[in-house]
C-alpha cells in the first residue's frame, strides 16, 4: 500500500473540496438571503395588518348610529335613526320632507343633530311658548318661556335641546332627592356637562 498521493491524486482531492466548500458557502447564502426576505415580508404583512385595523376602527367610529325625535310639520313625524354627524336636513328628509306649511325662515338644515335631540319643525305664523325648532334659536329666553326644572313635566325637559327621554327620567330622578337650588345643579344629573349646560342654560330656571 502507498503511503502518498500521486500529483493527479491531490488535484482531483483538492477540487473535490474544494467543491464541497463552495457548495456549503453557497447554501449558507441562500439560507440568509431568503431568511431577510422572509423578516421583511413580516414587516410589511404587519403594516398592513395595521393599516387595515385603523381603517376598520375608523369605519366603526363613522358609523355610530343616533336616534332623534323630529315633529311638527314633516310629513312622517317620529323617531329617525341617523349617522353621527349627521345633519338637520337628513332628518327632515327621513321624516318624509317639509310640509308646505313648514316655517322656512325659522329652521337651520345645517344644524348637526346629537343623540337623544327633539327637534320641532314649526308651522308658519304659529306662536308658542317654548318650541324645539331646527336651529334651536326659536326658542324665546325670556323669563316667561324658561321651564321649572324642579316642576316641569318629563315631556316638557324632553323638549329642551338635547334632551330625550332617558336623560329626562334621570332630572326627576335627582329632583326627587336633591331639589335643584340654582341651573348649574343640572350638571349634577348624569349625562349632563359643561357642553350641554351651555345649551340648556337660556331655557331652564329654578323656583
Amino acid at each position: 500500500m502507498k503511503d502518498f498521493f500521486t500529483k493527479k491524486e491531490q488535484i482531483v482531492i483538492l477540487i473535490v473540496v474544494l467543491i464541497v466548500f463552495l457548495l456549503t458557502g453557497y447554501k449558507l447564502f441562500l439560507k440568509n438571503l431568503f431568511n431577510k426576505q422572509d423578516k421583511t415580508l413580516g414587516l410589511v404583512n404587519q403594516d398592513i395588518i395595521s393599516q387595515d385595523e385603523y381603517i376598520d376602527t375608523t369605519d366603526i367610529e363613522e358609523e355610530t348610529i343616533i336616534m332623534v325625535h323630529i315633529s311638527g310639520q314633516v310629513y312622517n313625524p317620529g323617531l329617525v335613526e341617523l349617522k353621527s354627524g349627521s345633519r338637520v336636513k337628513d332628518a327632515v328628509d327621513l321624516a318624509g320632507g317639509l310640509k308646505k306649511e313648514a316655517d322656512i325662515d325659522r329652521i337651520n338644515l345645517a344644524k348637526k343633530l346629537v343623540d337623544e335631540e327633539k327637534i320641532y319643525v314649526p308651522k308658519r305664523g304659529e306662536e308658542i311658548d317654548l318650541e324645539i325648532s331646527l336651529n334651536s334659536e326659536s326658542l324665546t329666553s325670556n323669563s316667561n318661556s324658561k321651564i321649572n326644572i324642579n316642576t316641569c313635566s318629563k315631556e316638557q325637559l324632553m323638549e329642551l335641546p338635547g334632551i330625550g327621554e332617558v336623560t329626562a327620567s334621570k332630572i326627576i330622578d335627582y329632583r326627587s332627592a336633591n331639589q335643584f337650588k340654582s341651573i348649574e345643579d343640572i350638571m349634577n344629573v348624569s349625562g349632563i356637562g359643561t357642553k350641554k349646560y351651555e345649551d340648556l342654560k337660556d331655557y331652564i330656571i329654578v323656583k
